[in-house]
């Protein structure tokens, strides 16, 4: 009987018959270089065992998830880098608005909430009814100061002349904080904006990082199927 020849394996050395071995050429590209990194003496005229090829080829789609699982950290270490790079800037503007306001600035603010509210219009009427009802009921023989009221006009119109100022201060620093306000939502509109598109172009690259891993483990299984056919299709050599 003709005896069958035998082919050395490149990784484990031992010899192996034809159908128990696969030529370099015949192994996967990114397989072939794995092999190669351990194997300085590997070729294209090399031959690999298949239980070495197996081991290999299951070292191969271990090293792909755990790239897989690298790119994930590191997508998470570059949300958090972000996040982190202006940490400080959603903050109370309120608050720190009026750490900057003088005690005048405070009291003026008092002033125009307090002559804009109910209460003010309420304690303002009874003083005019209490002042106009003394000076035509009470002090009707000798009042103090007699219809048409010009004392209680003057009264008025100082405190107009006191409070107009005293409102549009206000109002002024009502604008600046606006402003503060909005430029404060425009930054961090603008961060949420570029963490987004951050995030998109993270996952854009995950996926399609995981697509071509995909597609290699798929051309692998294929490759196994066209080898375990192929064997079928073979002749049995006789020892």
């Amino acid at each position: 009987m003709k005896k069958s020849k035998h082919y050395k394996c490149a990784v484990c050395k031992d010899t192996f018959k034809l159908n128990d071995v696969v030529q370099a050429p015949l192994v996967g590209k990114p397989v072939s270089d794995l092999i190669q990194d351990d194997n300085s003496d590997w070729s294209d005229e090399s031959y690999i065992c298949r239980s070495d090829l197996s081991n290999y080829r299951s070292k191969y789609v271990h090293s792909l998830l755990e790239s897989e699982k690298g790119d994930l950290s590191q997508l998470e270490k570059d949300v958090v880098d972000a996040l982190r790079h202006h940490e400080l800037i959603s903050s109370d503007v309120d608050k720190e608005f009026e750490q900057k306001w003088t005690f005048g600035e405070r009291l003026a603010d008092r002033i125009a909430t307090f002559g804009g509210s109910w209460s003010f219009l309420i304690i303002f009427a009874l003083f005019l009814f209490v002042w106009i009802a003394i000076n035509s009921l009470v002090l009707f023989w000798r009042p103090v100061d007699p219809y048409p009221f010009i004392l209680l006009n003057l009264l008025l119109s100082c405190i107009a002349a006191i409070q107009a100022p005293i409102i549009m201060m206000s109002q002024n620093r009502q604008e600046v904080k606006d402003r503060i306000r909005a430029q404060h939502d425009y930054q961090v509109n603008l961060k949420a904006e570029l963490e987004i598109q951050l995030i998109h172009e993270k996952l854009d690259h995950l996926l399609s990082k995981q697509w071509e891993r995909l597609i290699q483990i798929q051309e692998l299984q294929i490759e196994q199927l066209s080898e375990i056919n192929e064997i079928k299709k073979r002749p049995r050599h006789s020892a």
